[in-house]
């Protein structure tokens, strides 16, 4: 409740047209979320807390529900969208909420229209064409959430080559995700050549001695390439969100050197 809006209030009750059971019933506060059935709370302040809206985790959730959340999430913000959707369940929900698109192969589909950040670009790196879903993961969360994004797929250490002809590129990024399997020794490589922030995305792609990412997500976490931020196996998402933080902060940390107030500083 705002200020003038509690003072109307108070000058209503201190006048006799209003009883102070009605008035206290009105400054009760709203419900932090909306309920949606029995089974979901959704967090409808999120954007404001955090920068970025709630996203679904699609994977363990039935048709039904989904359908029910969607159209109360895309009240809430520019974008509605859940991850780890597969085809199957899209085209059986998409009948009931006919605007929905699905980005394959990162298994995302979403409702809405980007809001375009005014900041920098997310550039992302994968070692092989199997890391594609989880790479285009993030890829596609960032251009929902409104950033920029190049991509560069298929660059890994084995034919290094292919990598070493884009250090231009490397050198120009505002914020990198370098997603890879196998041994994941590609952040490493790239967090030597880079100039900025670098995100390491572990896949589970690799044969029996990669433990179904656990080798490469330890690679990255021991890697000598000082700075390299690490994220979880698969989770393109929160590579994604992780890389808008960092722009969004350089931003808002820019704004403030502009704007030649001390005591931002």
């Amino acid at each position: 409740m705002s200020p003038d809006t509690l003072q109307a209030l108070l000058a209503a009750v201190a006048a006799g047209e209003i009883s102070p059971q009605l008035a206290a019933e009105q400054f009760q506060p709203q419900a932090p979320y909306t309920a949606v059935g029995s089974f979901a709370k959704l967090d409808g302040d999120r954007h404001k807390r955090t920068g970025f809206p709630e996203v679904i985790w699609g994977q363990d959730k039935t048709p039904a529900q989904l359908i029910e959340i969607f159209p109360i999430l895309a009240q809430k913000a520019a974008v509605a969208m859940a991850t780890r959707i597969t085809l199957a369940v899209f085209n059986e929900i998409q009948p009931h909420l006919p605007q929905l698109r699905y980005y394959d192969p990162a298994r995302i589909c979403a409702l809405g229209t980007p809001q375009p950040q005014p900041m920098g670009k997310i550039t992302l790196l994968t070692a092989g064409t199997a890391d594609l879903p989880v790479a285009e993961e993030a890829a596609v969360t960032a251009e929902l959430m409104g950033f920029r994004v190049e991509r560069l797929w298929d660059v890994g250490v084995a034919g290094i080559q292919r990598l070493l002809r884009h250090q231009d590129l490397i050198a120009a990024a505002d914020v990198l995700i370098v997603v890879a399997g196998m041994e994941g020794a590609l952040p490493s490589v790239v967090g030597g050549l880079a100039a900025c922030p670098v995100i390491a995305v572990p896949t589970s792609i690799g044969y029996g001695a990669s433990f179904g990412g656990i080798t490469p997500l330890l690679g990255m976490l021991n890697s000598c390439a000082a700075g390299l931020g690490v994220v979880n196996i698969d989770n393109g998402f929160g590579a994604a969100i992780l890389a808008g933080q960092i722009l969004r902060t350089a931003h808002r940390l820019h704004q403030r050197l502009n704007s030649g107030s001390e005591g931002d500083r």
